[in-house]
């Protein structure tokens, strides 16, 4: 199988936006999906830390928020091509609104599969 192109974003949410956000990416996830070249799509949101912890021991659930709330996406795509399109689309339709709700804007991370 060759290797598909992946996209992780890093989501800093204002506290009091969780429930906004939260809207806005089912709402996104389901553009999001049925763009061309997508394999998969998931948001979530960071509850645990093994912070610690011992090891063997299951992760502990986060218990305050510090500045804000994380929550992470994970877009595959067939191609790097497919990719670009999407995510011309993503900022065109989500972006004005999406950084309304973030303390900073959003981290990239891209790559292939390994």
């Amino acid at each position: 199988m060759d290797k598909s192109f992946v996209e992780i974003k890093l989501f800093q949410v204002k506290p009091d936006q969780t429930e906004q956000f939260e809207a806005m990416a089912e709402r996104m996830s389901t553009d999001q999906a049925k763009w061309d070249g997508c394999i998969s799509l998931r948001y979530f949101k960071r509850f645990y830390t093994i912070d610690g912890i011992e090891l063997g021991d299951p992760p502990r659930e986060l218990t305050k928020v510090v500045k804000c709330v994380k929550y992470y996406s994970y877009w595959e795509f067939d191609t790097k091509e497919n990719y670009g399109r999407a995510i011309k689309a993503f900022f065109q339709n989500y972006n004005k609104d999406l950084q309304k709700l973030l303390i900073a804007p959003f981290d990239i991370n891209l790559g292939y599969s390994v």
